[in-house]
């Protein structure tokens, strides 16, 4: 009796310090599981966060996130570019951020409205800039507010185009208007007698040809502009000896120049371009009578080319009252004269050279024009050499 009696007493600490010993195992082992689940779900989310940031920043729209104090709680990469700001984000003001006062009235609407949709915004700076911006509020069940979100789309290129399609209408509505007047004047001049005088009624009929002769110049002039910019003329690319088409477009000029005591020059070596030679004689052509309405009577005009690099860089010349440095970004816009009146008494669309500028583009060239006011302007362009039979194979 007394040995089991003993057997008893030293198996009961014996069997409490081995369940203890279990116990802490199995302690060990389900902290170590919930570490494991922390980690795990730490490294989902961190995966998830990291996704999300990578999804916004690949948005071209910018993205804002505010807290209910209306301070960043979230902006991506292309909201960061539209208002060019640097540094951490997070935790700022809106107003720090963002540097408009438009944004704070935004957000207060979207607080009192629930949204804000299709709100344009003009942002400071010397570059414009602008923004469509809508706005969501973020509220629980019990519509406490959470934040607020502001997506931004950029419309400057569409704000850009809409300007010009209205000034683009402005001024063929201007551009018509004037010759239109004329021959409706002049027409009810004649029909109320002045038919009947043989002088008057010659010199009338000469004034509404020549106005009808411009609306005519206007409308192809449009029509080519419209065909070009809508990629709908096609062009025959195809290798064109320089020179010879260069001499022929100034032998066209010749009689022109006489009358005007103007002497035409050519300077071109032997050069063999790619490009349409309808279209060519167009542009030089363009530019030739260019140099002949602003060069100087008495004067000459220079037409040339050289070699640059893999283009053929050719030039007109002329030796008149030049350009000044602000219009020599501006001439080659649609309608744009440096003298109006001169322009017009010259019979020009105001077309001219957008139409150049165009056909070069489209042949892979780019045109420029130099000038120093008081002596003279040159107008460049280029369009790419032929590449040799062995080059091309």
């Amino acid at each position: 009796m007394l040995p089991a009696l003993i057997i008893c007493l030293i198996a009961i600490p014996a069997l409490h310090f081995w369940w203890r010993a279990r116990f802490r195992q199995e302690q060990e082992r389900h902290r170590a599981q919930l570490a494991e689940r922390d980690h795990q779900d730490l490294t989902s989310s961190t995966e998830a966060l990291a996704r999300q940031d990578a999804l916004f920043d690949s948005m071209i729209e910018g993205v804002l996130v505010l807290d209910e104090n209306n301070a960043v709680r979230f902006a991506n990469g292309a909201f960061v570019e539209m208002f060019q700001v640097s540094g951490v984000l997070r935790g700022r003001a809106l107003l720090e951020a963002a540097r408009s006062h438009e944004l704070i009235e935004i957000v207060a609407r979207a607080a009192v409205e629930g949204r804000v949709v299709d709100y344009e915004i003009q942002l400071p700076g010397q570059e414009e800039r602008w923004l469509e911006v809508c706005a969501a509020a973020v509220s629980n069940q019990e519509r406490r507010k959470l934040g607020t979100i502001l997506v931004f789309h950029d419309v400057t290129g569409l704000k850009r185009l809409e300007r010009t399609r209205q000034e683009f209408v402005a001024n063929v509505s201007h551009e018509l208007r004037t010759p239109l007047s004329h021959i409706k004047g002049y027409t009810e001049t004649l029909l109320n007698g002045a038919m009947d005088d043989p002088k008057i009624a010659n010199r009338f009929l000469q004034t509404i040809e020549r106005n009808a002769g411009r609306l005519q110049l206007l409308i192809e002039d449009l029509l080519t502009i419209s065909e070009l910019e809508s990629g709908g003329v096609s062009f025959d690319l195809r290798a064109v000896e320089l020179r010879p088409l260069i001499t022929k477009i100034c032998d066209d000029f010749r009689a022109r120049a006489a009358g005007r005591t103007v002497r035409i020059e050519t300077q071109c070596p032997d050069l063999i371009i790619r490009a349409d030679a309808g279209r060519f004689e167009q542009v030089l052509s363009n530019l030739v009578d260019n140099a002949f309405k602003y060069g100087s009577s008495g004067g000459r005009i220079v037409v040339g080319a050289v070699a640059a690099g893999d283009f053929a860089e050719v030039f007109v010349q002329d030796f008149g009252p030049g350009l000044a440095p602000e219009t020599c970004e501006r001439v080659f816009e649609r309608f744009y004269r440096v003298d109006q009146a001169r322009s017009r008494d010259a019979g020009g669309t105001g077309l001219g050279l957008s139409i150049v500028k165009h056909i070069v583009q489209v042949h892979g060239g780019r045109v420029w024009v130099e000038s120093t006011p008081g002596k003279g302007a040159k107008f460049f362009f280029t369009l790419p050499l032929q590449k040799s039979a062995t080059a091309q194979g």
